[in-house]
């Protein structure tokens, strides 16, 4: 009887010692697994989503979360679209806890530009939000010009007015670093 005793309680502690190893690799792998997803993929994940980004410069947008970029978002709310590069923002809230990757290569590759080159193209009225800008600080509105690698030329106007010479006060080069956001009337396509 104390054989039967002695090899049980050797199982136990094995069985014990097996369950702990195993617990140890699921936990490491899960770290592991975690470490490997970037923002980008949370916030696939939380598409349709109501979240609130906000930026460094204190500014908080809140909308739904239609479309998520390689480098930045857009939040759909009632009348707006912002769009917002990761790199403004401070913190997110209201994420889901999935996270998707982009399956498409040529989606990976449009950055930025390629949305702001959008809103050129459609000569979308639009206000930015500068990175650096304090809340209750007035942006700049108008109509994006040109896009280049890293800035876009913003024709000044006041909110609302077409874009014509006799209406544009100057021209502002914003480097992509500076941007906060940009807002435009919802309907206009990232």
């Amino acid at each position: 009887m104390r054989w039967d005793a002695l090899f049980e309680d050797m199982e136990a502690q094995l069985a014990s010692v097996g369950r702990l190893e195993l617990e140890s690799e699921i936990g490491e792998r899960s770290r592991a697994d975690v470490a490997g997803v970037d923002v980008a993929d949370r916030l696939r994940g939380s598409l349709g989503l109501m979240v609130a980004v906000h930026l460094g410069s204190g500014t908080v947008f809140e909308g739904t979360l239609g479309h998520v970029g390689a480098e930045s978002l857009v939040l759909n709310d009632h009348r707006h679209q912002v769009l917002i590069p990761f790199a403004a923002v401070s913190r997110y809230h209201g994420l889901g806890r999935f996270a998707l990757a982009e399956p498409s290569s040529v989606r990976r590759k449009l950055g930025l530009a390629s949305a702001l080159r959008g809103l050129a193209r459609d000569r979308a009225d639009v206000a930015v939000t500068l990175a650096g800008a304090t809340q209750g600080v007035a942006g700049l509105s108008g109509v994006i010009d040109r896009v280049g690698r890293d800035y876009f030329d913003l024709a000044l106007t006041r909110p609302g007015e077409v874009r014509r010479a006799a209406n544009v006060s100057q021209v502002a080069s914003v480097p992509f670093s500076s941007l906060g956001a940009l807002r435009s009337v919802r309907g206009t396509e990232f």
